[in-house]
């Protein structure tokens, strides 16, 4: 069975403000920032929390389709946090592979995938990144972009806020240090999330794609930075760690929280927003997920060529 397509969309902007979207239409975003995240209106659907597991990323890019297939079917909608093992680097969807340093990975053990969704690259360290996703039927959330963005975004940005992170979008326009890596693309205020209430440096970004009968977003929050392992991934990043470090930061560099409490903030966020009942992946579901991570997320057809089915 070949996956159905999917259709990337735009970042959004902070409640209140609709500065004009970036050029690429494909963007990692953030939605504004809201109130603490409390049960909303679909708490009276039934959802399922999947808690962190580690999973090959081309595993992890698949079981988001998979619960989004499960959310059509009339199964249950999916909030999940996830972990990429090993570390991986996830390209954006029109990333040239020339960028990437294909010796280095293969030699680190790092894998290599491309996401659906836009944007530079995203080194994902197994220790240092933290992912999570959401997946719901389409006719249950809003068909326009910002409205949608408002319905899913409360959790994670209520996650910071458990953590004790003054996270924010960007106040103002930054320029672009390195357009490859996702992490150094110019800042903006639509969606580009940093520390210090708007005025520091950058944490996370997420992005949805959709499709005709589901949505799905999904999201890179940074715990641990990682400047040096995160350039090596890329061909010529002509940045220094001091320059990326400059730019990025970590939930570690801001507040004294271990990866477990960072970890269960999100969870914790994510479940009591949707009233959801801790759940697993079906047999079914992981079957299906790892047919859709070979014919797709870990073929070369898809990652250096962009050439497979989106």
């Amino acid at each position: 069975m070949k996956p159905r397509p999917l259709r990337a969309t735009a970042a959004v902007s902070r409640v209140g403000r609709r500065p004009a979207l970036p050029d690429n239409p494909t963007a990692t975003a953030f939605p504004p920032a809201r109130p603490p995240a409390t049960m909303t209106d679909h708490a009276d659907r039934e959802w399922r929390l999947i808690r962190e597991e580690a999973r090959p990323g081309p595993l992890q890019m698949a079981l988001d389709e998979v619960a989004a297939e499960t959310a059509a079917a009339g199964g249950p909608r999916t909030v999940r946090v996830y972990r990429w093992a090993p570390s991986c680097l996830s390209m954006g969807y029109g990333q040239d592979p020339e960028t990437v340093d294909w010796e280095h990975c293969e030699a680190t053990g790092v894998d290599v995938t491309r996401r659906q969704t836009g944007g530079g690259g995203i080194y994902h360290d197994n220790e240092g990144d933290i992912a999570y996703s959401i997946a719901a039927p389409a006719d249950e959330l809003p068909g326009e972009l910002i409205e949608s963005y408002h319905e899913l975004c409360p959790p994670i940005l209520d996650a910071f806020a458990r953590l004790g992170v003054d996270a924010d979008f960007v106040d103002e326009e930054r320029p672009s240090i390195y357009e490859p890596a996702c992490y150094l693309r110019g800042l903006h205020p639509a969606h580009d999330v940093v520390s210090d209430g708007g005025a520091g440096r950058k944490l996370a970004g997420n992005a949805q794609y959709r499709r005709k009968d589901a949505v799905i977003q999904h999201g890179s929050v940074t715990y641990d930075a990682r400047p040096e392992e995160h350039l090596a991934v890329f061909s010529d990043p002509e940045v220094t760690p001091e320059e990326f470090s400059e730019r990025v930061a970590g939930i570690t560099d801001i507040v004294d929280a271990s990866r477990a409490e960072a970890v269960d903030a999100f969870e914790t966020a994510l479940q009591e927003w949707a009233d959801a009942e801790e759940g697993s992946w079906t047999d079914e579901e992981l079957e299906r997920g790892r047919e859709i991570a070979a014919e797709k997320y870990e073929h070369d057809a898809w990652i250096r060529e962009r050439d497979a089915e989106r």
